[in-house]
């Protein structure tokens, strides 16, 4: 006999269904690999463009293959996660710049960032090659890899650790939006207070929604307008 109980209007049909363990690592392998090779530009730095080009095609590539263990992303109240990409753009750059030159233990060395027009001075084609792969990774992939990790599947976990499908999307509560965000802001460095002010941001924006379009969206639009910043202003320690 079918049952007549009426679902939810964001109920997903699988949550029904025992989790397929391809479902993990469509989420942990982009990111672990992407993590991997920025960690290794970092202890070599001769190796930080290649492994910037890796990072973004590796990650883009292991997303696309696993791309039917996602979550189906909901695009309704894009324009909000415009709203809110440009506030956190506005809240992201004077928060950190108030941060470098006022608190010694946020301060990052200036003179450390990679500056693509010095590294490739006289080689106009890659440095604009380069760039270009930069906003890509940051306007394309890293708002979708991220927003699937941190606001699917992390915040999804905190919520039913045996299955993610059987929380909802955008499920309130206040554990796993503390937890998300703070965790979402270890990845960030020196910027793990910034990060975590955006992150409690785009958190409420998921519960508020219940769109991960929405919160990729917004992570994309506050990644772009920080990318055009820096290639204004030469602020490269930004990026």
């Amino acid at each position: 006999m079918t049952s007549t109980t009426p679902k939810p209007i964001d109920y997903d049909p699988r949550a029904d269904k025992p989790g397929d363990p391809l479902d993990f690592w469509a989420y942990i392998l982009p990111m672990g690999v992407f993590l991997a090779f920025t960690a290794m530009g970092g202890w070599w730095p001769q190796f930080y463009t290649l492994s910037y080009v890796i990072k973004t095609i590796a990650a883009a590539a292991t997303m696309y293959w696993f791309w039917p263990h996602y979550t189906k992303i909901r695009w309704n109240y894009w324009w909000l996660g415009v709203v809110v990409g440009i506030i956190g753009i506005l809240q992201w750059i004077p928060m950190q710049l108030w941060l470098q030159h006022h608190v010694a233990f946020f301060k990052i060395d200036e003179a450390d960032a990679f500056n693509p027009f010095k590294h490739f001075e006289g080689r106009p084609g890659l440095m604009w090659s380069f760039i270009a792969i930069r906003l890509a990774d940051a306007v394309l992939v890293v708002p979708v890899m991220e927003e699937l990790f941190w606001r699917d599947w992390l915040w999804r976990t905190t919520l039913a650790p045996n299955d993610f499908k059987l929380a909802r999307v955008g499920e309130w509560s206040p554990s796993a939006l503390l937890i998300v965000s703070g965790m979402f802001s270890l990845v960030h460095g020196n910027w793990w207070l910034t990060a975590i002010v955006w992150g409690l941001m785009v958190g409420l924006l998921l519960v508020w929604t219940k769109s991960l379009g929405a919160c990729i969206v917004a992570h994309g639009v506050t990644n772009l307008l920080l990318g055009l910043y820096v290639l204004r202003t030469n602020e490269w320690f930004f990026w």
